[in-house]
């Protein structure tokens, strides 16, 4: 769904998703090729969500740089971040003004490297024009060009490569933890578990501690198999199907592990990939996960929601609320995703009571959620607009969360997280029933005529 004119927008810019990426990157630093304000706002944007320091240099281009080229700009704030920073890893990130004046970070890099006789030193330059997409696509791209800048073509081991979309980074520990539970010898990319939520210690650290090795993502082209999770990345945005394509890697699309269904084929993929049974403790997981389903679908049953967000969010948030009789009234993403259409279409087969719409914004949303009669919203803080507007509750998931804290600490993924998900939207429903029952009541049986009790 298109429109002339955004309102009140469902999604951050393209640059700030391959941000992320690179925060999970082992001794990454990120350039932004742009104004000072690009940058500013982004490390805004993001440590209001994860409560942590997030360092961005920047180009800095100013109205001679707009006019004649930031080449220079660009060289200059690359020589201050090495000297500051000293980092494993560089990503240069373009934003909408270096895209429109026509700047090639590629060329611009591969010069600097000869200039600065810096040999194979990584430089990873990533097209992130603001107006080129939303900030999940912007992280799965960063991910893709980081993998194809340091991937080499490896012997053939055992490892199985795993590609997260934007979790929190709990639940990036918690895949993790599933993994380890199963004795899954893996590559994790990108792990911000540590990065983005790291613990308090001194002395402070410029690069905080974590991420995918470079070692690790050099590997990757040898590994037994890659599991990416997300059903609703574009081909040419998908780092599993870089490395199909140039490595002959096995690429198994899983959906993000939110709900029952979507954790048991994520389990039992890596039953079948490493040939080990599922432990006792992820089968009790489960067993208790049922019996959280039992026990509120009775309420559940009432709830018609509003969702939005990133497409696989949408999507697992979606499956979630099939399996225990929520309607999602409304599936709404951001930005563009043919491949949510499609998968909602195939997960509310038969149903004609449910709206999905991409490449919208909260106003559109807004409309559709009060013509389903949505009484529960699911998605990032921007949504209170539903709350503010149309009384309508918000469950808090997904990014940004600016409102609240603890957004980086909220588990939705396997067994266990699904749980705790699932409390939240059934106890969201009784809040907003029980918090109004009773003045329904009495207005509707025992108010005067004129309006008075």
């Amino acid at each position: 769904m298109r429109h002339s004119v955004i309102e009140n927008p469902c999604h951050a810019c393209m640059p700030l998703g391959a941000i992320l990426a690179f925060k999970g990157i082992q001794g990454a630093m990120v350039i932004i090729h742009g104004s000072q304000g690009c940058s500013t706002y982004m490390r805004r944007h993001i440590s209001e969500h994860y409560n942590e320091p997030i360092d961005v240099a920047s180009s800095s281009i100013t109205e001679p740089g707009t006019i004649y080229g930031g080449s220079v700009h660009l060289k200059k704030g690359l020589d201050h971040l090495i000297q500051v920073y000293h980092p494993e890893l560089i990503g240069i990130l373009s934003t909408c003004l270096a895209e429109t004046i026509g700047e090639d970070i590629a060329r611009i890099a591969a010069e600097y490297t000869v200039e600065r006789d810096m040999g194979a030193y990584p430089l990873v330059s990533v097209p992130t024009p603001g107006y080129g997409g939303g900030h999940s696509e912007g992280y799965f791209l960063a991910v893709r060009h980081i993998i194809a800048r340091i991937a080499r073509p490896v012997p053939k081991h055992h490892r199985i490569n795993v590609i997260v979309p934007h979790l929190t980074p709990a639940e990036v520990r918690e895949i993790k933890r599933i993994m380890d539970l199963m004795g899954v010898d893996y590559i994790l990319c990108p792990d911000y578990s540590e990065t983005l939520d790291s613990p308090f210690a001194r002395p402070y650290q410029k690069i905080a501690g974590g991420g995918t090795s470079l070692q690790e993502l050099a590997m990757m082209g040898g590994a037994s198999a890659t599991i990416e999770m997300s059903r609703c990345v574009e081909t040419h945005l998908s780092p599993g199907r870089y490395l199909a394509g140039t490595f002959e890697v096995p690429l198994y699309n899983s959906p993000v592990p939110v709900g029952i269904e979507a954790t048991d084929l994520f389990v039992n993929l890596l039953k079948e990939l490493t040939g080990q049974p599922l432990p006792d403790v992820l089968q009790r997981e489960r067993g208790r996960l049922l019996d959280g389903m039992i026990d509120s679908h009775k309420y559940n049953a009432e709830g018609r929601a509003v969702i939005f967000g990133d497409p696989d969010m949408v999507l697992a948030v979606s499956s979630i609320c099939m399996e225990n009789g929520i309607v999602p009234a409304v599936a709404a993403s951001g930005v563009h995703s043919k491949a949510l259409e499609l998968e909602m279409q195939t997960l509310t087969a038969g149903r004609t009571d449910v709206a999905t719409v991409t490449e919208t914004d909260l106003a559109v949303i807004r409309d559709l959620a009060v013509k389903a009669e949505a009484n529960i919203a699911i998605g990032h803080s921007d949504g209170r607009y539903l709350t503010e507007r149309e009384g309508i509750p918000l469950v808090r998931l997904g990014f940004p969360i600016h409102d609240r804290v603890g957004g980086q600490r909220l588990v939705s993924v396997g067994y266990a997280g699904t749980m705790m998900l699932l409390d939240r939207i059934t106890n969201c429903l009784l809040d907003s029933k029980l918090s109004a029952y009773r003045p329904r009541m009495l207005k509707k049986y025992y108010s005067e005529p004129s309006g008075k009790f």
